[in-house]
């Protein structure tokens, strides 16, 4: 077009360097609550979420023989429970409930029973920023204090990896009659699964904690 200036780019796209978060690093956030909190016992770091398992069904690719193919029955029905689960990174141990709602009465519940688990040790349990853990009514043991995640930092969270595991090996690919076959479910994957501590120090292995406290 006769006239027209045009801007000279660059075909090497600018490199955009990492966002940096803000704030403590979570050892030193550690080193500050145990040095704040008066009382006895170790303190043991867990990591908190909750999974949604319901009757909709999750297909996905899976292996069989050459040459069946495989049939895999989908189910729509939109019933639901609820896997509580907090890890211990260092160990493997796991804490978890199956629940039927996501709300501050089973949170309350959920909370209790990890307390009662670890009675002589001082827990920091860290979670996400859903409404349900920052519920006003929530009441804390006195060897439980919570602790935050940064917003929008899922992959922070090991439980998640847990979750992805859960779902590729247990619940996939399947369909239940009833409400009472899918809870029945549920527990037969933490019984076969969860209550191996030696995988699930594998599955939840968070690499960025060690760095973190190298750095």
């Amino acid at each position: 077009m006769a006239g027209a200036s045009l801007r000279q780019t660059s075909d090497i796209p600018k490199r955009t360097s990492p966002r940096k978060r803000r704030g403590k690093k979570l050892p030193d956030l550690l080193a500050e609550i145990a040095g704040q909190w008066q009382g006895e016992g170790p303190i043991r770091l867990m990591f908190q979420d909750e999974a949604r398992f319901g009757r909709i069904s999750d297909t996905r690719r899976c292996w069989c023989p050459k040459p069946i193919r495989p049939l895999c029955q989908a189910m729509v029905t939109q019933e639901y429970t609820y896997a509580y689960a907090a890890v211990s990174v260092s160990d493997g141990q796991l804490d978890t409930l199956i629940l039927p709602h996501v709300n501050g009465q089973c949170m309350q519940l959920f909370l209790d029973e990890v307390a009662s688990r670890h009675p002589h040790e001082r827990i920091v349990m860290v979670l996400d920023g859903a409404g349900w853990h920052q519920s006003e009514s929530l009441s804390l043991a006195p060897n439980l204090r919570l602790l935050k995640l940064p917003p929008y930092a899922p992959e922070l969270n090991p439980v998640e990896n847990l979750w992805h595991y859960l779902k590729s090996h247990f619940w996939s690919n399947r369909a239940y009659a009833d409400y009472e076959s899918l809870e029945t479910a549920a527990i037969q994957a933490w019984k076969t699964a969860v209550l191996d501590t030696k995988l699930m120090k594998t599955v939840c292995a968070a690499p960025y904690l060690n760095r973190a406290s190298s750095n």
